[in-house]
């Protein structure tokens, strides 16, 4: 670890190593703006290709562009760990920068960045209640393995990233990211319990650190509440609050909250002659979110009158487009999911080249978030980082249960469109996406879903509700957004933030209780729509068959220059995707094209044996003999002498170019050349006119 001599300017900075992983991470922060209402924080993830040893991008612009998939989403997972424990009231813009500059291919630069943006903010002057530690845990059989390489992640059935921060001495969850093969919530428990130490190691070591060469903090101003001002808000609010906060149409609340806030302006005016807009509006919030709070933990009193435990009316409905390979709405009170698959060619992967990882991906999920969803109007433009975050959750979500490419070669890919949003949109995605994997005759082991968990809480956590499928006031009052996507046998993603400093043992078993008991409820509902993936797929979906032949033929398919592939291609209307190990992928509108592709590569990929008897067509005509054509690009010497039951003087006399004969194999060496016989297969020619041969006129050669 290297603090200070690099980025000197930064409010905070420092350089960390794990192995031969680096990274350097910066906090800097802005100029004091309260009048915005909000905290500006931006948490930036720069992959660098010489960190890797790499020369990537175009090859007109050989530098990083935009950030990749993996960059965003670990710039998220850091944001999310950080995020919370900024101080409230604090509106001054802060800028995180984690760059990785070396790169192993062992160690996880992503963790190794939260661990530096800890750092670089309890060492800067900015306030912050970190520090905050983060442990990445896989399994190997019965046992966990600490920040594990990437080889060891490949082969564990288990992927999870836990940040925990100190509050009264204990440590406290508040940031979860995984990933895994249906692993029951008892691992889950079991891997929490693994990684407390170490975090509790992490954040002594950086207490330690920030304790000896930390900058002061500066002094937060501190804006007295007019109690004037508060109480005329209450007084206000008391009275009508819980008729507008307790509205269960979105639209309908989202409305009447407008009309309030403007009654409540129309009155202070008449009382205030400053501008009292910022504290009245933070008042207002805090009202709210106070009368939100009490309700739900005196009363278990929700905004829409459910249970604590129940999840909103749920509907299913698949096939809604007929063209399109597989389509599934799924619906989740005012939550609406429209999902909708695509299968494509083994050439239709997705090609990636990036630091971390280069090669193809061929299951892909996509989330759209369009601002008619949420009734809003707003510019459309490329994918946010919100909208990468989700689909790639849900996508993690799916992914365990998609068919292996040896049994289903197929490139998939799904898109999510949330037509409407009231609350847990991603888990929705889970569930709208499985069901059209099912309905578009996609094999996969088992039907997904999820959903989200939320917690009103004391603040020393001694008194807490869970809250199942949370919605609208309860993701924006609660405190914690704890999603968990599984199967029946187990949970396959998990995604945690909370805005309160964590969570502990007890809530994060009990929130996975809760979240079983859901997922279970909704799998069932959704096995009632369709309960297994349909035995044929859609009759606009292409047809892919897989052909295996000797490797050392490939160039016989593809031919000089690519000639033989592009004309079966072009003849057949197919697309051809061929492997090293002699794996041959037919993509084609129909059956018949696929088969009528695959008799023709058969033909010029054949294995012949000696014996065997074919119909051939004469190419060449030499002295000797002549070459026919047993197979595509497979030619094959009869000699003269093998040509007829008798003697030939020229191999004219008795064929000509063009002609298809019989011929029988009668050696192959080992350079694969094939002799042949015309005789030995039963050829009998008559000679050709005018011709010199003895057998013309036999009388004339009698004895």
């Amino acid at each position: 670890m290297q603090i200070g001599g690099l980025a000197e300017q930064a409010s905070g900075s420092c350089l960390v190593r794990y192995g031969d992983t680096s990274v350097l991470a910066t906090a800097v922060m802005g100029k004091d703006n309260p009048s915005q209402g909000f905290f500006p924080l931006t948490c930036d993830y720069e992959e660098r290709f010489y960190a890797a040893g790499k020369i990537l991008g175009s090859r007109f612009v050989r530098r990083e562009g935009r950030p990749s998939t993996e960059a965003v989403l670990n710039a998220r997972l850091i944001d999310r760990a950080v995020r919370p424990l900024f101080p409230e009231n604090f509106f001054r813009e802060i800028q995180v920068i984690v760059t990785c500059l070396s790169w192993d291919s062992e160690n996880d630069p992503a963790s190794l960045g939260l661990l530096a943006a800890s750092l670089s903010l309890g060492l800067s002057d900015i306030p912050w209640n970190g520090p905050v530690a983060v442990v990445r845990v896989a399994r190997e059989g019965e046992n966990f393995i600490l920040n594990p390489t990437y080889a060891q992640r490949e082969k564990s059935d288990l992927d999870l990233v836990l940040a925990g921060v100190k509050h009264k001495g204990e440590v406290l969850i508040n940031m979860i990211e995984a990933g895994a093969e249906e692993v029951p919530e008892q691992i889950f428990l079991a891997a929490y319990d693994f990684a407390q130490p170490f975090l509790n190691t992490l954040l002594d070591f950086q207490e330690k650190i920030i304790q000896e060469q930390g900058k002061p903090k500066i002094s937060l101003a501190q804006t007295p509440v007019d109690p004037l001002l508060y109480n005329q808000v209450k007084d206000f609010l008391r009275s009508q609050i819980n008729e507008v906060l307790y509205q269960p149409q979105k639209q309908k609340r989202n409305s009447d909250i407008e009309e309030l806030q403007a009654q409540i302006i129309a009155q202070l005016s008449q009382q205030f002659d400053t501008d009292f807009s910022v504290d009245w509006k933070a008042l207002f919030e805090k009202e709210m979110e106070r009368v939100f709070k009490e309700n739900i933990l005196q009363k278990e009193q929700r905004p829409d009158g459910r249970k604590l435990d129940a999840i909103r009316p749920i509907s299913c409905e698949i096939g809604l487009l007929t063209r399109t390979h597989g389509s599934a709405l799924f619906s989740r009170g005012e939550t609406k999911v429209l999902s909708i698959l695509t299968l494509g060619s083994p050439g239709d992967q997705l090609l990636m080249e990036n630091m971390e990882f280069s090669g193809k991906k061929r299951f892909l999920h996509h989330y759209n978030f369009p601002p008619y969803c949420t009734g809003e109007v707003k510019k459309l433009g490329s994918p946010g980082r919100r909208e990468i975050g989700h689909g790639m959750l849900a996508e993690k979500a799916l992914l365990p249960v998609i068919p292996s490419f040896d049994e289903f070669p197929y490139t998939i890919r799904i898109v999510s469109e949330v037509v409407s949003s009231n609350g847990s949109t991603s888990m929705a995605s889970v569930a709208a996406a499985s069901l059209a994997l099912m309905q578009a005759g996609v094999p996969i082991k088992r039907a997904v879903a999820g959903i989200s968990i939320g917690l009103v809480s004391c603040k020393d956590l001694s008194e807490y509700k869970l809250l199942t499928d949370i919605q609208g006031p309860e993701d924006h009052f609660g405190e914690m957004d704890f999603k968990v996507a599984g199967t029946s046998e187990g949970i396959t993603a998990i995604q945690m933030d909370v805005k309160n400093n964590g969570i502990n043992k007890e809530i994060f078993f009990a929130a996975l209780q809760r979240a079983r008991q859901a997922r279970m409820e909704i799998l069932q509902i959704m096995s009632q729509t369709i309960a297994q993936p349909n035995k044929e797929l859609s009759p606009y979906a292409p047809k892919v068959k897989i052909l295996q032949v000797n490797p050392e033929k490939i160039g016989m398919i593809i031919g000089f220059g690519g000639k033989v592939i592009n004309e079966i291609i072009n003849t057949y209307d197919v697309s051809i995707d061929i492997e090293n190990d002699g794996r041959v992928f037919i993509t084609g509108p129909s059956e018949k094209a696929v088969q009528d592709t695959i008799s023709r590569i058969k033909e010029i990929t054949r294995d012949f044996e000696v014996g065997e008897k074919l119909t051939g067509k004469v190419k060449r005509i030499l002295n000797f003999g002549a070459m026919v054509e047993i197979s595509p690009k497979q030619e094959g010497l009869v000699h003269i002498s093998e040509l007829a039951p008798f003697r030939v003087n020229a191999v004219s006399d008795v064929v000509k170019i063009g002609d298809e004969i019989p011929v029988k194999i009668i050696k192959i060496d080992e350079q694969g050349r094939v002799d042949l016989s015309a005789k030995q297969a039963g050829f009998c020619p008559q000679p050709k006119k005018n011709t010199s041969s003895p057998w013309k006129n036999p009388k004339k050669h009698s004895r």
